[in-house]
């Protein structure tokens, strides 16, 4: 079985891609507007699957997980082009939720 990365190697991968390449990352700005259109497109999607609206016969079949990686990569992106850890900021977040909401939610029942 191959094991699985680590958010950290995740993000490295992310910018030894992006690396190679003379134009590097985008702006913030731009980084912004990149993640807005691959929300959009991750927003349609669900739309076909889970809504009232039809793809029409014309349009390709791309897929939910498709498009949620298409939302993590720029994600991904953006964290390395602000220097931010992904590892980091997801334990501050859990942290925020173990502590500060931790009574916020209907527990199930043991």
């Amino acid at each position: 079985m191959e094991q699985r990365k680590t958010l950290q190697q995740i993000q490295q991968e992310v910018d030894d891609y992006i690396s190679q390449f003379k134009e590097g990352y985008f702006s913030p700005l731009s980084m912004m507007a990149r993640m807005t259109e691959e929300v959009g497109e991750l927003a349609r999607e669900i739309n076909h699957y889970y809504g009232e609206k039809p793809k029409k016969q014309e349009e390709g079949e791309k897929t939910i997980e498709e498009e949620l990686g298409d939302v993590f990569f720029i994600v991904l992106c953006f964290a390395n082009s602000l220097g931010i850890s992904l590892e980091e900021a997801f334990d501050r977040i859990m942290h925020k939720f173990y502590t500060r909401d931790k009574d916020r939610w209907t527990r199930i029942e043991e």
